[in-house]
């Protein structure tokens, strides 16, 4: 995931899908990646990444049109 960035980082698994589809919808590509610890899933987050290009437009979605 080498061109990829994180923009959004929650404990919560539907947090970060819920800000995937968003950035989605506005034509941002964007995967969830796992943080967890496997062995209990209770430690860890979850990350949405962007490709490089896509950050600014996705940081400025995820810090003014999406609250929870």
């Amino acid at each position: 995931m080498k061109d990829w960035i994180k923009v959004f980082e929650s404990p919560q698994q539907i947090r970060a899908e819920i800000v995937k589809g968003i950035l989605e919808e506005n034509e941002i590509p964007a995967v969830v990646l796992s943080k967890k610890e496997t062995a209990y899933q209770v430690l860890g987050y979850y990350e949405v990444l962007v490709k490089t290009q896509d950050a600014l437009k996705a940081t400025n979605l995820v810090n003014n049109e999406i609250s929870f």
